[in-house]
Order: C-alpha cells, then sequence, then structure tokens
C-alpha cells in the first residue's frame, strides 16, 4: 500500500484531501506544520508528500529541504492559493525533484489526475 503525508495548517481542509486518498488506496497521515510534518516523515516514511507552501514555524519548502537530506527522491505535491509568488522556487523543485503544483482551491479530479504520475 502506497502511503502519503498531507501537510497544512488547514486541519478541515487536510481532512478532505485525507478521504480523497483513502478513497485511492493510500494509506494517510496528516500534519498541521512543517516540524510535525518532518517527525511524521520521520515515522512514518510516505512515498508521497503533500504540502502547503505557506505555514506556521517551518514552510512548505523548509519541510522539503529536511525530508530530502533522508530520501532526495520523495514524490511530491505542492499547494498553494498563490503559486505565482512562488514561481522561481517552483521552477527550481519541478526541475530537479519533478514536484507537482496544485493552486488552491483545486478539485479532486485535479489531485487524481496527478496520483497515477505519482505512484511507482
Amino acid at each position: 500500500m502506497h502511503k502519503a503525508l498531507i501537510v497544512d495548517d488547514d486541519s478541515a481542509f487536510a481532512e478532505i484531501l485525507q478521504q480523497i486518498l483513502e478513497e485511492q488506496g493510500y494509506e494517510v497521515k496528516t500534519a498541521t506544520d512543517g516540524n510535525d510534518g518532518y517527525f511524521n516523515y520521520l515515522l512514518f516514511k510516505p512515498d508521497l508528500i503533500i504540502t502547503d507552501i505557506q505555514m506556521p514555524r517551518c514552510d512548505g519548502f523548509q519541510l522539503m529541504r529536511y525530508i530530502r537530506t533522508h530520501d532526495p527522491r520523495i514524490r511530491t505535491i505542492y499547494m498553494s492559493a498563490d503559486l505565482s509568488r512562488f514561481k522561481s522556487r517552483l521552477d527550481e523543485e519541478r526541475d530537479h525533484y519533478n514536484a507537482n503544483l496544485l493552486a488552491k482551491p483545486f478539485s479532486k479530479v485535479d489531485l487524481i489526475r496527478l496520483l497515477p504520475e505519482i505512484r511507482v
């Protein structure tokens, strides 16, 4: 079974994403910020990280920098309501790590469309 970690400071939104991924056959854990996400990554060892970019204490980019010290090839989907604000960082993430992007709000179909690419 594939495992996914959802990291978002909006717990209601994370819960909706968790339901969608569980319907797709993933085992899912959630975290409320990058620090909590990193701790959960170490315990859970997911195949996929879905992370918001802007979060308190530790943002999505910092989180992925920490995680990639353990697994540089971890599959990643970044989420943000304003992807254009992070364009250069996200372009680098796509080029170097094959990261995917979702602009909030997005549909269930938008998320599911990315999952076949993610599954290994």
